[in-house]
């Protein structure tokens, strides 16, 4: 298994390969392998989208993927 924290700030479902699989700031477990992440609406964050390959990680250094209000 991989890890990934997704950094938002506020609290915010995380969409990640078009299924809500938990919840921003907290670590997430996810199989290796290329990924897609977003946030849930309100559409008020940027970058739209994050793709990236996950593997590598574990629960004390997953990979940080972050949004920024805008």
């Amino acid at each position: 298994m991989e890890y990934l924290l997704v950094k938002f700030q506020e609290s915010r479902g995380v969409i990640i390969d078009g299924t809500s699989e938990g919840m921003t700031n907290q670590v997430l477990e996810l199989e290796t392998g290329t990924h897609s992440v977003t946030l849930e609406a309100p559409l008020d964050f940027t970058p739209e989208l994050h793709e990236f390959i996950l593997r590598k990680t574990s629960v004390i250094s997953p990979k940080v993927i972050s949004f920024e209000k805008i």
